[in-house]
């Protein structure tokens, strides 16, 4: 899945305390990205009377990580895919926008049946009773792990790595290492944070925010429309479009690559790659932590240590949805077979999968996700490479059928992108929440370089 609130480097405004920019004599923010952060960042500002801004944006489009893209006929989502956390307590607000407002197809993703549905390495299916069994043992691990984290001193000096919380309340010495637990292992948690447990923080992410805040639930957004709709949509409430809904607003510039921000107590400085210059007041970045991680943009003076620091801590992980058709349907399809798992005995092995029987009826379309270092490895491959990896796979896993061979495949490529350099951030062992904290503190003279 795509968990976009375990980290991301929103713009935090705080409208009562910014709101003399609106009544100073001609301020001008400059916003770097247009993804989701950046565009909210205007809006907050736009709310609160601050209409002088002007965006800058790498790429050709508005969404960042929230982007369609046509494949085999159909558009489908090469980044964010789920509305996360539904039907809890609190409402989250981004599901009103989706299920009501632009009205997307949306569908709930139902797991329950996944202990029917893990393949065998050398192909078949594990017993049911024998799956549940080890879903059941992970589900209490996890639930004692929860517990724990719960005492935790707030101030993160005791935290520990999942994987560390798995070998107290499981009693193995390295965690899951079966075929079938390291599957399970890796959909509840790798298939969540794109990381694996021996590097992911206990105290800050079991239990995770947004499924304790706002529900358990989530929503596979499967619209034609694209998921990035609803970043136009925001940005449509205070930016020009025309008829069509294209945004037209001359303070929005695509295709902006800023490769340098000067700042001193006098306003910023933005210079991008096509040589232009843009002066402001203030400057607020919302570029992807991967980015901030790279060289892409130099900050001059260079930012204080205390910054660096809180940016090199977090990691960006990687999540690769590869999506790939075929000339005929040869996998199961009904209730309960939505997703499916591949136990290899080489964890995270194209190990989560996805059919879209429901979603996009009569594609022919598959979607397996792998993460990280598999992520990386594939990058780096061509596409019929792992084409070749990925036919293996599902032969091995339905042996008995005539598996035909696929005729494309989508593979993203965010980590080798150096406009994202990775999909979303991980909170990984060893960073407090004062150190989160500091990602977003403002580092420049006079608050003018925002985060």
């Amino acid at each position: 899945m795509t968990p976009y609130t375990v980290i991301a480097l929103v713009v935090a405004l705080s409208l009562a305390q910014y709101a003399f920019l609106a009544a100073a004599a001609g301020p001008r923010v400059i916003i770097v990205g247009a993804g989701m952060s950046g565009i909210s960042a205007g809006k907050r500002l736009s709310d609160a009377g601050i209409t002088d801004l002007l965006i800058l944006e790498a790429t050709d489009h508005v969404g960042g990580r929230m982007h369609k893209q046509n494949f085999a006929g159909i558009n489908v989502e090469v980044g964010a895919n789920w509305v996360e956390g539904v039907n809890g307590g609190k409402m989250n607000p981004i599901w009103p926008i989706v299920n009501s407002t632009l009205k997307l197809r949306n569908f709930r993703s139902d797991f329950d049946y996944l202990a029917q549905n893990v393949y065998k390495e050398d192909g078949g299916l594990y017993d049911e009773d024998y799956v549940q069994k080890r879903i059941d043992l992970a589900d209490s691990v996890e639930e004692s792990g929860e517990k724990l984290s719960g005492t935790l001193h707030t101030s993160g000096r005791d935290d520990m790595s999942i994987l560390a919380m798995q070998r107290l309340y499981d009693h193995q010495p390295n965690g899951p290492a079966t075929p079938v637990d390291m599957s399970v292992d890796y959909y509840k948690y790798d298939y969540e944070f794109a990381e694996p447990p021996r590097v992911t923080s206990l105290q800050n992410t079991v239990p995770l925010p947004t499924f304790n805040d706002f529900g358990d639930d989530v929503y596979f957004v499967a619209d034609q429309r694209g998921y990035e709709s609803v970043v136009y949509y925001l940005a449509g409430q205070y930016l020009k479009t025309d008829k069509s809904g294209k945004i037209v607003d001359p303070r929005l510039k695509l295709n902006k690559v800023v490769r340098e921000i000067s700042y001193s107590p006098s306003g910023v400085t933005v210079k991008t790659e096509d040589n232009s210059v843009y002066r402001a007041d203030y400057v607020m970045v919302s570029a992807s932590l991967g980015v901030l991680q790279s060289d892409l943009i130099q900050f001059k003076p260079q930012l204080p240590s205390w910054k660096v620091v809180a940016i090199y801590q977090f990691d960006m992980a990687v999540y690769t949805k590869i999506f790939v058709k075929f000339p005929k349907r040869f996998w199961p399809e009904g209730k309960g077979r939505e997703f499916f798992l591949y136990a290899s005995s080489r964890r995270g092995y194209y190990a989560a999968w996805q059919e879209f029987e429901k979603q996009y009826p009569g594609a022919n379309v598959l979607l397996v996700t792998v993460t990280d270092e598999e992520s990386r490895r594939i990058e780096q491959q061509s596409d019929n490479q792992t084409k070749a990896e990925i036919m293996e796979v599902l032969r091995k896993m339905f042996p008995g059928k005539d598996v035909p061979d696929a005729t494309d495949i989508l593979v993203p490529r965010w980590w080798s992108d150096r406009f994202y350099r990775g999909t979303f951030s991980n909170w990984p062992i060893g960073v407090n929440r004062y150190e989160y904290d500091q990602l977003r503190v403002r580092a420049s003279w006079e608050g003018l370089l925002h985060w």
